[in-house]
């Protein structure tokens, strides 16, 4: 197995960390605080290449394979300190881009994607609902033909950039009765006759992300406007996932590798009863762990890339990867704090803005409830092909 970088991938994810670091860093402190969106850091991005970055160039993307755009991810997450900008991107380019590339119709790709990749439009992606969070595929809200267009009418909660899309794939039944097979995703725009954005809620953490609860009253999409074909919203749904776990998460690694560097400097320069406290022996365990959970973490994550680009099915290692990784981030947060004691329980040290901000990783994308029974799925119906 060869796990080096050709030299083109590593100036690139540089450049990424240097971008991330300068124009996307600089006042995460204050947005959280306020809750407030980076609409110049949005735009910023835009510009540099990085909300398209696995979308073809001929639809206005940077035409990247899935390793660079991980590689480039993890350079991202290093440099970048506002979690909820990452998240918004995420959101953006892996469950809005994404779908709209792989199952959308030309028209569709050529019309919503360069406006994405550019920056232009913000992207979103409606699925969960008050009575559908883990259970995702119990949904509530219709799509019902009339002519020439469809009827949505439902509630969407806990979307990722929903007070603010321009472009949002929305998920419904077309009949309750008829289970998974139902269910149908549509391409919404902003300013949709039934279409509004009921309230933003108020987060622990990435609250530099909006999210919001979106309604549908007797919202009129044009039937073009489906995604995919009648009843494949489950295949659209995870293809998006798998891809969320299996890919983006490299930002996360990232986040946990310049968190590991800034405990090692400050376990450097702290000094307590006369000598510094990265000496001690239970501050080295803490430092040991750290760097463990991320090389295992990075290891893994990198496994799922690789099967995915190889178009290997990577169904049960994208699960593995999002729960490992999830978990272990939250691990090494509450490493951080604790090895930078009171300070580290202080907002303008920023430790425990990082602890608040990944908690979500272990409840989006699936929870890590969710992600152990996929993971055990898979292992029973392979257990069973093999007998």
């Amino acid at each position: 197995m060869d796990f080096r970088w050709i030299e083109e991938q590593l100036a690139f994810k540089e450049s990424v960390r240097k971008f991330a670091e300068k124009e996307i860093s600089p006042g995460t402190l204050e947005r959280d605080l306020k809750g407030e969106f980076h609409w110049e850091g949005w735009k910023k991005a835009g510009e540099f290449g990085l909300l398209g970055l696995p979308i073809p160039e001929e639809y206005g993307g940077g035409g990247a394979d899935i390793l660079t755009m991980m590689a480039a991810m993890e350079g991202y997450g290093y440099g970048c300190k506002d979690s909820g900008f990452n998240l918004s991107m995420s959101a953006h380019m892996v469950l809005c881009e994404i779908p709209i590339w792989k199952f959308g119709t030309e028209e569709q790709k050529r019309n919503y994607l360069p406006k994405l990749c550019r920056g232009e439009w913000i992207g979103a992606y409606a699925l969960t609902e008050p009575e559908a969070g883990s259970d995702a595929f119990s949904l509530r809200t219709t799509a019902t033909r009339r002519g020439d267009h469809y009827a949505l009418n439902g509630t969407k909660i806990f979307i990722t950039n929903g007070p603010i899309a321009d472009v949002i794939v929305v998920f419904t039944t077309l009949d309750r009765a008829l289970g998974t097979r139902g269910i149908t995703a549509f391409i919404v725009e902003k300013g949709c006759a039934g279409f509004s954005v009921s309230k933003e809620l108020d987060k622990m953490g990435a609250r530099s992300s909006p999210t919001g609860e979106l309604v549908f009253e007797d919202c009129i999409v044009p039937a073009k406007n489906m995604l995919g074909q009648a009843g494949q919203g489950v295949a659209i749904v995870l293809e998006s996932l798998e891809w969320e776990r299996a890919c983006l998460l490299t930002a996360r690694i990232g986040v946990m590798e310049r968190a590991l560097d800034r405990c090692l400097r400050y376990a450097s320069e702290r000094v307590q009863f006369g000598k510094p406290i990265g000496q001690f022996q239970l501050i080295q365990e803490k430092l040991a762990n750290m760097k463990v959970r991320l090389e295992t973490a990075r290891l893994m994550v990198y496994k799922a890339g690789w099967m995915k680009q190889q178009g290997i099915p990577a169904h049960l290692e994208a699960s593995i990867a999002k729960l490992y990784i999830s978990e272990c981030s939250v691990q090494s947060a509450l490493d951080a704090v604790q090895i930078h004691g009171g300070y580290g329980y202080m907002r303008e040290f920023e430790v425990e803005r990082e602890l608040r901000d990944v908690v979500a990783a272990t409840i989006g994308a699936g929870t890590s409830e969710i992600q152990k029974q996929i993971i055990a799925r898979e292992l029973l119906k392979k257990y069973e092909k093999a007998t």
